[in-house]
């Protein structure tokens, strides 16, 4: 089975986002973000919430369209509607099935790109293998919690930190398995 790795950035009090979506305060230039591009070469699959989705929206992304050239997306939502592509599937139901399947496919790590609630959930149910922060020197005080919808304690094992000069933090963590 293939890896789904939570790969994004927060602000130092947990948030993805602020509550409108906006991402204000992140840092986008650096050391940080060059190696951020680099990482995508390992992942050749993408999966997203509708929010993290739609937020492409205000860039030009039109539904349906790839958000990353050279990534297959899985697009979860009960109430998005377009047409499925060969490079941008929407999955309405049965998560956990669907996820099962694009796991067992031949490929490259799981790019778990967001958004809170989709992790929460996948968190819940033993999906992520691996959680990768980019933390931000910035308190958003309110926004989108890393694991919106997670209700379970799960123990992370920390496997590497990278600290940045403008004062990004770069931890990557191993999900551990209760055995």
């Amino acid at each position: 089975m293939r890896s789904i790795n939570y790969h994004i950035a927060i602000s130092i009090d947990g948030y993805i986002s602020h509550e409108d979506g906006s991402i204000e305060g992140f840092l986008m230039e650096g050391e940080h973000a060059e190696e951020f591009v680099q990482s995508l070469k390992h992942y050749d699959t993408v999966l997203m919430g509708r929010k993290t989705y739609e937020f492409g929206f205000q860039y030009g992304l039109e539904p349906g369209q790839p958000a990353y050239p050279n990534l297959k997306h899985f697009i979860f939502s009960k109430s998005m509607s377009f047409d499925s592509s060969e490079n941008v599937k929407l999955i309405k139901s049965n998560i956990i099935e669907n996820i099962n399947d694009i796991r067992s496919e031949k490929g490259k790590e799981i790019w778990l790109c967001g958004g809170g609630e989709l992790a929460g959930f996948l968190l819940d149910h033993g999906m992520i293998d691996k959680v990768i922060l980019k933390i931000n020197p910035v308190a958003f005080g309110s926004g989108r919690k890393l694991f919106d919808a997670a209700t379970k304690l799960v123990n992370l094992n920390l496997r590497n930190s990278k600290f940045y000069e403008n004062g990004v933090q770069l931890v990557t963590y191993e999900v551990a398995r209760n055995t």
